[in-house]
């Protein structure tokens, strides 16, 4: 393929670029030229702005284009127009976030989507974010016609260059050792998709001329909080050792879930939130490494940060001993 990437030089983008090259694949980037922009000196690389700056991409064609980042309806809106006569499909990538209610067990892709009462806000927060992607996809949908977009709805991304620290936190804070904090059931499931996964299906899913909404997270089954865990600690060789605090205990003490404590929502309303269905993904090719191996890229990774690194999610060492202190004294 020809393929014209919107981003391409951060997370879910270099590992799409990545999947792209190592498949034979001909990559173009369009992006502003803010984020690392000498990663990729061999690839063309094409500056401007979807706001306003497309002019760029007037008489060129690309077999396809994937879509990183894509958050306002109206832009993605204007980049699907400006598009629509000079690529053959269009992959967008969504979330799984565009569905209205986390207590849904079992979610496929016809589960009810999230809605805006007004749907020219763009101001992006917890509760745009999602029903904003369901009209970007509409939006991708009106320009391309349904059979030539993708809407790729991936769960939480996870493994190197995740610059949201939702995941690394724990193969970090395992591989240090000591007493470790274990929020909730010890069964309780958790769900998320290791980046190199996503890419290298949503590359192989473009190239096949996959359309249609496609929800992407992992693994095949179910895993648990403590298998993740586990695995952590035997990646590593640590000498960590799992205190499980409970899920009331955490609410009680207002720590924040899914970021001060990662991989974490309280069950009560977020029964689906680990517990989508992606059978139709899956039987469109998706595939899952062992999470060892995303354990250990990951712990790879973080070596290379700067030792003074600040973690943007995570507990902070002195919140974890403090919980664990008033979670004894009961």
């Amino acid at each position: 393929m020809n393929l014209l990437i919107i981003g391409g030089t951060r997370f879910l983008g270099r590992a799409l670029v990545d999947a792209a090259l190592a498949a034979g694949h001909s990559v173009t980037l369009f992006n502003r030229g803010q984020s690392n922009p000498g990663l990729y000196p061999q690839i063309e690389t094409l500056i401007g702005d979807r706001d306003g700056g497309l002019d760029v991409l007037a008489g060129r064609q690309w077999d396809a284009v994937i879509d990183t980042c894509g958050y306002v309806p109206r832009l993605v809106g204007d980049s699907a127009r400006f598009l629509a006569d000079v690529v053959g499909h269009y992959t967008f990538i969504s979330t799984l976030s565009v569905y209205s209610d986390p207590s849904i067990v079992g979610m496929d892709e016809n589960a009810p989507l999230g809605t805006l009462e007004d749907e020219t806000v763009e101001e992006i927060t917890g509760e745009t974010y999602g029903p904003l992607k369901v009209l970007c996809e509409k939006a991708v949908d009106a320009a391309m016609g349904p059979q030539r977009a993708l809407h790729v709805r991936a769960g939480l991304i996870v493994g190197p260059h995740d610059l949201s620290d939702r995941f690394s936190y724990w193969p970090y804070r395992v591989a240090q050792g000591g007493e470790v904090l274990a929020p909730g059931d010890v069964n309780g499931r958790t769900q998320f998709i290791d980046v190199r996964d996503l890419a290298e299906w949503t590359i192989r899913a473009t190239q096949a001329g996959l359309s249609g909404p496609h929800n992407a997270t992992g693994p095949a089954g179910e895993l648990t909080m403590s298998e993740v865990l586990d695995t952590c600690k035997a990646i590593s060789g640590s000498d960590a050792t799992f205190t499980w605090v409970s899920n009331a205990f955490l609410q009680e003490q207002e720590v924040a879930a899914y970021t001060e404590m990662p991989l974490w929502v309280p069950p009560e309303g977020y029964e689906g939130f680990d517990a989508f269905d992606c059978t139709k993904s899956i039987a469109a090719g998706l595939t899952f490494r062992p999470l060892a191996e995303t354990v250990q890229a990951t712990l790879e990774w973080l070596t290379t940060r700067p030792a003074d690194y600040e973690w943007r999610n995570g507990l902070k060492p002195e919140r974890e001993g403090e919980l664990l202190r008033l979670w004894k004294a009961q």
